[in-house]
């Protein structure tokens, strides 16, 4: 049976209610109970000929920045770049005798956890969000859950980001949005078992899902269509069960979020379940960001997320948004270079199939940039809303020159742009002293539940010339000035 366009209100009423951990709850009602404060103003526009964004006065990029505070950064980063370090670090992660120690839990808290992650509780996080919007900046609420084993972890989830959205709704108007992962409200075989029917279907276009609702393209004649090598069986009467359920679970919280206005980031994981984690947020997004979001030019509700990394990217890209204009849906989309290459690369050489990733980081840059000035000009027309998310100097100054030139307001909501906290901070700072709108991407949840997200970063910070190389560098020249200051100061 296809699945209905809208959340029952049974349904809501449902996860609303279903029990969370103690410590998630309270912070809910103690962040409600908190006043709102005034929108923070951001700094006037900088530019220095071409160049949209401002990186060599450190001294004003990170003005309001506490010494303490960059030296922790610094250090955190530094040991992050020592490969070796990073190597045993992830190790140990990956083990569960670790990983599930006291004394694992308190090395990773006191390490990784603290400078990637927003704390524990919803209360912890909802702090650093009003901290970033005094500093011009907004939060991305991440309940940090994923891959669910049966229907009742994915209640108990789908109760979490529910309580994520109200702690969202209680913070400042426009301060917050918040992020989840499909994988943590449908169990990951019926994903897998989905995906593999939808690959099927794209080869085969008369082959029936009885189950499929009404959705935009998810994948593409350059998709990995091999990973579904054969017919693979149909969804029995209670998985066809199961996966309404999860889309109840996912519709309830898209319900929430419109109710207060948040926007709802949906996170794309790995190529294996892929094309069902499309499939339920282009559902999603055809029943909460209709013609009145398009006609009235507001910020969608539901984001969907392309990984420029993957080789069908631009492909399904192109298509996705051209079926929104035909269907007048404003179309949410975030923008990331993609986070599973080492998943990727290995289920690749395993199967013997080529690698669904680009053959070379130029490449990834190259389709990176192209999708997102393709999406700015869908945000000129007014079709589109997006989020650039990047740590990539090049690809920030690109957008931030492309927006300029193709005159999109500063203050157009349906242009934002987002890092990890903890990574490119400089990109960050220098963004919000150009004008532009800002988030940082704020994970919380118990230690032991964030580990594969600090394993993911720890992979993507390793070694001298990673990710985090260039902040290394502004961090040094700061604190050095900042230093010599001192010095001068005493003479």
């Amino acid at each position: 049976m296809a699945i209905a366009s809208r959340v029952s209100k049974r349904a809501l009423s449902t996860f609303a209610a279903a029990k969370l951990p103690e410590a998630v709850a309270a912070a809910g009602e103690a962040v409600a109970a908190a006043e709102p404060l005034p929108p923070a103003t951001p700094a006037p526009c900088e530019r220095t000929g071409s160049r949209v964004l401002g990186f060599e006065d450190t001294g004003r990029l990170f003005a309001g920045e506490p010494t303490s505070a960059l030296v922790r950064t610094l250090a955190a980063l530094q040991a992050l770049s020592v490969g070796p370090l990073v190597d045993a670090a992830t190790a140990a992660l990956r083990s569960p005798a670790v990983a599930g120690s006291a004394l694992g839990r308190a090395a990773a808290r006191a390490t990784a956890y603290r400078h990637f992650c927003a704390g524990e509780t919803a209360d912890e996080a909802a702090a650093v969000v009003r901290r970033l919007w005094r500093g011009g900046m907004g939060g991305i609420l991440d309940y940090g859950i994923e891959d669910a084993e049966d229907g009742h972890a994915c209640d108990r989830n789908a109760a979490g980001f529910i309580a994520a959205v109200d702690v969202a709704a209680s913070l400042p108007p426009g301060s917050a949005s918040v992020c989840i992962k499909i994988t943590a409200l449908c169990p990951i075989a019926l994903l897998e078992k989905t995906s593999d029917l939808l690959r099927w279907q794209k080869q085969h276009p008369s082959f029936n899902l009885p189950w499929k609702a009404h959705s935009f393209p998810i994948l593409s004649d350059s998709s990995p269509l091999y990973l579904t090598a054969s017919e693979p069986p149909a969804l029995s009467a209670e998985e066809e069960r199961e996966l309404e359920l999860a889309h109840e679970r996912l519709l309830a919280v898209c319900a929430r979020c419109a109710e207060h206005g948040i926007p709802l980031l949906v996170d794309a994981e790995y190529a294996t379940v892929q094309p069902a984690i499309d499939y339920f947020t282009l559902v999603g997004a055809l029943a909460f960001n209709g013609e009145a979001c398009a006609a009235d030019g507001e910020r969608p509700i539901v984001h969907g997320t392309i990984q420029a990394y993957l080789r069908d990217a631009r492909d399904r890209l192109e298509a996705m948004v051209a079926a929104a204009e035909r269907e007048r849906v404003r179309l949410g989309l975030k923008v990331v270079r993609g986070a599973y290459l080492t998943r990727e690369t290995r289920l690749a050489a395993s199967l013997g199939v080529p690698s669904p990733i680009h053959g070379s980081i130029q490449d990834t840059h190259d389709c990176y940039n192209g999708c997102a000035a393709f999406l700015l000009d869908r945000v000129r027309r007014g079709s589109a809303s997006v989020m650039l998310a990047t740590h990539n100097i090049e690809s920030g100054q690109l957008a931030a020159a492309q927006a300029l030139e193709l005159g999109i307001p500063k203050g157009d909501r349906n242009l934002q742009f987002a890092q990890l906290m903890g990574m490119a901070d400089g990109l960050s700072l220098s963004l919000r002293n150009a004008g532009f709108q800002v988030s940082k991407y704020l994970p919380y949840g118990p230690v032991e539940q964030i580990i594969p997200y600090l394993i993911r970063r720890a992979e993507e910070n390793r070694g001298l010339l990673s990710a985090s190389s260039f902040d290394r560098k502004l961090l040094r020249t700061e604190l050095a000035r900042r230093v010599k200051a001192v010095v001068v100061g005493r003479e």
